[in-house]
């Protein structure tokens, strides 16, 4: 479980997070919605340890960021490395003894060539398979279905149930609210760096509901 109070973020002047408050259980998924700018990554960078915050994050962990394996919105990979050698690269760094590379490769990925000649959707699911092969107890995704094909999009989301069936915390942000439906146990809309409401399975419509209304009054209404 982990206990979040008080969070408060802000670089410089510009505050981003104001008083999150959240409780995150295991075999749980969570989906964080919100427009591009509403303090998703912002979110996540202070949960998984990047960024410096006010306010509590708590756990049952001694050390939270050690459990956690957490795919970034854009991907970084060092030049002249193979995708073989970057997932070699994350089983040292996490001191995975037998890291089954090729039994891992579920997207099928040319490993042996350079990381930096993929194509975008290819980086992302490099950057995937990455985080699944860490095995970790709590795996943050931050937009893993951008970039991605409707067959890559599906099989995520058939790897996200297998591994919350094993008892381990996964958190998904998006901006695209169908993403989330068929992974989630709960979606929490994040507004302007606060979090406004959240929504159990059976609330779902109503979410999609006000997101649909809020759009149409937005920019529908403008075409008119």
């Amino acid at each position: 479980m982990i206990t979040i109070q008080g969070l408060n973020k802000s670089f410089g002047t510009k505050q981003i997070l104001y008083d999150i408050e959240v409780n995150f259980l295991q075999d749980k998924c969570y989906g964080i919605v919100g427009n591009n700018g509403a303090g998703k990554s912002t979110f996540f960078n202070c949960l998984a340890g990047l960024e410096s915050y006010e306010g509590q994050i708590q756990s049952q962990f001694s050390i939270l960021k050690n459990e956690i394996a957490y795919l970034q919105a854009e991907p970084f990979f060092f030049s002249k490395m193979t995708g073989r050698e970057y997932l070699q690269f994350i089983c040292n760094a996490r001191k995975i003894a037998n890291c089954d590379i090729d039994k891992r490769n579920i997207f099928e990925l040319p490993l042996n060539e350079y990381a930096e000649h993929y194509s975008t959707g290819m980086k992302k699911k490099l950057a995937l398979t990455g985080v699944i092969i860490q095995e970790s107890t709590i795996l943050i995704l931050d937009e893993p279905f951008n970039g991605l094909d409707m067959h890559s999009s599906l099989l995520i989301s058939e790897v996200i149930q297998h591994i919350k069936s094993q008892g381990k915390m996964i958190l998904i942000s998006s901006h695209i609210f169908s993403t989330l439906v068929d992974c989630c146990d709960e979606i929490i809309h994040l507004q302007d760096g606060r979090f406004v409401n959240h929504y159990q399975k059976e609330q779902f419509h109503e979410l999609e509901q006000k997101l649909r209304a809020v759009l149409r009054e937005n920019v529908l209404d403008r075409l008119c």
